[in-house]
């Protein structure tokens, strides 16, 4: 079991703390006059309002104040829905003047509450900004909107032969705005790296309503300080992101995987330098799943991939897969993988099926991408997106499990499952808890800020994907020293020192 250091443990242990929410009394709620303004800049379809002018049904409202998990509930009384750059500037500048609070919300797909109105502060959709400005299929460079879809880019750009540099189990929904303004890592990062080095440029408005035109499609800009990089993991608290010039690879000719059975844990981290070594350049996934993870995917009818008996022995498995462009070449080295693998000495894998088709890399795939939807039907996830140490992702899901046991709530009465799956080529690790009866204050008291302690006791960090939002404000210290913090309001004062973009959000 993880200890903790005493130095960590008591500051917070008096009150529940992670979803306090903030009060804004400088802030004004939206009236009829600001509706009148807002039908001077957006066509009436473009307003939804529970107020009385408009009197949108409550139904028509609720999926902007709802999050997808059902988790945090919003107050907005209205949403406005522009589709150009220039009406967002104008809505901004308005809400500036009025001192009207702003939650940007793409496709609301988070998992910290980061697209939540927490105190009727008005929600701006950006969905409707959805047009593809310019593709290079020469150098591969991508201009959108930033309601654009995830995987409608991909197949905007499937023709040229390019991917998107980033898929996610969200791509269906999720918007590239959304993406970037929490920096989402996804299941490609371990090949092309993270957005702060595959975006180019974006188009911003900030919060007076200046538009921060800087769209480049350079590659290379070395001209003062890099602006762009701060909206990246922003969270809309310092603007709004609305046109992104993003960097899109080549498609690759070959794309395999193999899914492979481990005896216990301490087998991952070995394979994962052995897989390294021997594959190379052509490894572009390798994705971790523990054994109770695996076991909920096949209840929820994702494989099997591997018979009752190749499973059987098995503590976790591991995903790997391979993007080059020479198939034989490729599958050579995959079946060498495995033969090393099986003839070894000592075994570091039980057993491993190798891709033999689209249909069998799909379903491979399906497994690891189908966890967060199986999830949701077990019950209510608290999911923790966090970095830690390769050798630490087990232990850290074994001592919330003790955690749990020990305070009385594991069981089908409270707590069904304690879950780990995640990427280890970037540290990533989802760590899901199951509430079987739906969101309890025992269960989140009993959660946080343990799991933060034992996140910062590794030195890593409390968000590694989907931001900090609502949820992680007032954990960031665990990850951020009180001179980043500090440094970081300053950086918000300067943007917004009328505190109207996203207020409480990221910063504690």
């Amino acid at each position: 079991m993880l200890r903790l250091h005493n130095s960590i443990r008591p500051a917070f242990r008096s009150r529940r703390w992670a979803h306090n929410i903030p009060s804004f009394s400088h802030l004004n709620t939206v009236n009829e006059e600001d509706l009148a303004h807002f039908s001077s800049i957006l066509a009436p379809t473009s307003i939804l309002s529970t107020l009385p002018s408009i009197s949108t049904p409550a139904d028509d409202i609720a999926p902007y104040n709802v999050d997808w998990m059902g988790k945090y509930h919003g107050q907005a009384n209205s949403v406005l829905r522009p589709r150009t750059t220039q009406q967002v500037s104008e809505i901004v500048k308005y809400c500036a003047q009025r001192k009207i609070g702003i939650v940007p919300q793409g496709g609301n797909t988070g998992l910290v509450g980061g697209g939540i109105s927490l105190q009727k502060e008005i929600v701006l959709s950006l969905g409707a900004m959805n047009n593809v400005r310019s593709f290079d299929p020469v150098s591969g460079i991508l201009v959108a909107d930033a309601g654009c879809i995830l995987q409608s880019l991909s197949e905007h750009i499937a023709p040229h032969n390019h991917i998107m540099p980033l898929d996610l189990g969200a791509k269906g929904s999720c918007q590239i705005g959304g993406n970037i303004s929490t920096n989402a890592g996804g299941l490609r990062l371990l090949r092309y790296g993270s957005l702060h080095g595959t975006v180019l440029g974006l188009e911003v408005v900030l919060p007076d309503g200046t538009i921060l035109d800087q769209l480049s499609t350079l590659r290379k800009d070395n001209t003062g300080y890099d602006l762009k990089q701060l909206f990246i993991g922003g969270e809309g608290t310092l603007g709004i992101v609305t046109g992104v010039s993003i960097l899109t690879p080549p498609a690759p000719q070959a794309t395999n995987n193999i899914f492979l059975a481990l005896p216990h844990f301490d087998n991952v981290l070995p394979l994962f330098q052995i897989v390294k070594r021997q594959l190379g350049e052509i490894m572009s996934a390798f994705e971790y799943i523990d054994r109770t993870a695996y076991d909920m995917g096949l209840q929820h009818g994702l494989g099997p991939l591997l018979s009752a008996d190749e499973a059987g022995g098995s503590q976790c498995f591991v995903l790997v897969e391979t993007s080059g462009g020479n198939q034989d070449h490729d599958l050579e080295k995959l079946n060498n993988l495995l033969e090393s693998l099986l003839t070894a000495d000592e075994p570091l894998i039980n057993t491993g099926v190798l891709s033999q088709s689209p249909t069998q890399f799909n379903s491979i795939w399906a497994l690891r991408e189908g966890l967060t939807e199986c999830v949701q039907k077990e019950g209510k996830p608290y999911k923790y997106d966090v970095s830690v140490p390769l050798a630490d992702f087990q232990k850290v899901v074994d001592a919330v499990r003790e955690r749990m046991i020990s305070k009385g709530l594991y069981g089908d009465h409270a707590i069904s499952k304690v879950m780990g799956y995640g990427h280890v080529g970037d540290g990533n690790l989802h760590l899901n808890v199951i509430a079987k009866h739906g969101y309890r204050p025992e269960l989140e008291a009993a959660l946080e800020p343990f799991i933060y302690e034992i996140v910062a006791d590794r030195k890593g960090s409390v968000s590694a994907e989907h931001g900090i939002g609502s949820m992680k404000r007032d954990a960031l210290h665990y990850s951020k020293s009180d001179v980043s913090i500090d440094w970081m309001r300053k950086i918000k004062q300067v943007f917004d020192p009328l505190n109207i973009m996203n207020p409480g959000k990221v910063i504690p």
